[in-house]
């Protein structure tokens, strides 16, 4: 990972680029503490060329945020890559730490101490961090539910037929299982019909990315153990059949960096 540094009136701009890991955590501590020694008070940390973060990193950037309050100061996210933002979502950190979406809005909320709305940088081409890639394993089952729709697939962006994927929203992870949203995509199928199709005991295939791992998508066979019909979709709770050792193991420490990232918020509230 590269650090350039922009100075500003009350605030040093610091550009991050590359992959942010345990490695760099020092190199961001003393580019905070050479700020703090020459008198500034804010620090905006750019993320928008930030591909890959992990939970020291996180951990890293909470703990330049309180030594700079501490200070009198302030640290605020600025442009965030997808992935970035989806992580900073996921744990809460823009709970606790300002996220903007350009240098600008950073500054001035650091300066006015005014919260600025979470947004982000990501063109609409990137895939979201989140997304679930789900397949019926009952092939009768999907052309009951799809086959009349005339519908696109969402991934692949053709017909519905054997290869039909369902694209949905992460909601939660854990070492039993995963949870996630979908709205149906371009199915035209009701929120009742979405939950008929996807009903308790439904067996799915799964690819899902560990966002604070660089695993890349993890693959499952699932099984349906929560339904709930919302308003525009579902949300779906799945228990894992089948997984691959080393996948069982990277959602095992997906699970235990994202407690450990709690805790760490929860003592930065306090």
């Amino acid at each position: 990972m590269h650090i350039t540094a922009e100075h500003g009136d009350q605030h040093v701009t610091l550009h991050l680029r590359g992959e942010f890991d345990t490695f760099y955590c020092a190199d961001l501590e003393k580019e905070v503490a050479a700020i703090q020694e020459a008198g500034t008070p804010n620090v905006v940390l750019n993320l928008r060329r930030v591909k890959f973060i992990n939970s020291t990193a996180l951990g890293a950037i909470i703990k330049a945020s309180k030594a700079l309050t501490k200070d009198g100061g302030g640290l605020a996210i600025s442009s965030p890559s997808p992935f970035c933002k989806d992580i900073i979502e996921k744990v809460g950190l823009d709970r606790v730490i300002k996220v903007a979406s350009s240098d600008e809005e950073a500054a001035a909320a650091l300066s006015n101490s005014e919260a600025v709305e979470s947004t982000s940088t990501a063109s609409p081409e990137d895939l979201d961090p989140a997304s679930v890639i789900f397949r019926l394993v009952d092939q009768e089952r999907l052309r009951h539910f799809v086959e009349q729709a005339k519908a696109t697939n969402p991934v692949h962006n053709h017909a519905f037929g054997s290869e039909w994927a369902g694209l949905g929203r992460m909601s939660g992870l854990d070492s039993d299982g995963l949870r996630f949203l979908w709205d149906g995509g371009n199915t035209g199928l009701s929120a009742f019909d979405m939950g008929q199709m996807l009903a308790v005991g439904t067996r799915i295939t799964t690819k899902f990315r560990l966002p604070l791992l660089k695993a890349g998508f993890v693959e499952a066979t699932v099984a349906v153990t929560l339904l709930e019909e919302r308003e525009g979709g579902v949300k779906v709770g799945c228990t894992f059949e089948e997984i691959g050792d080393e996948a069982r193991e990277a959602v095992g420490q997906y699970a235990k960096d994202m407690e450990f990232l709690k805790e760490e918020l929860r003592k930065a509230t306090q």
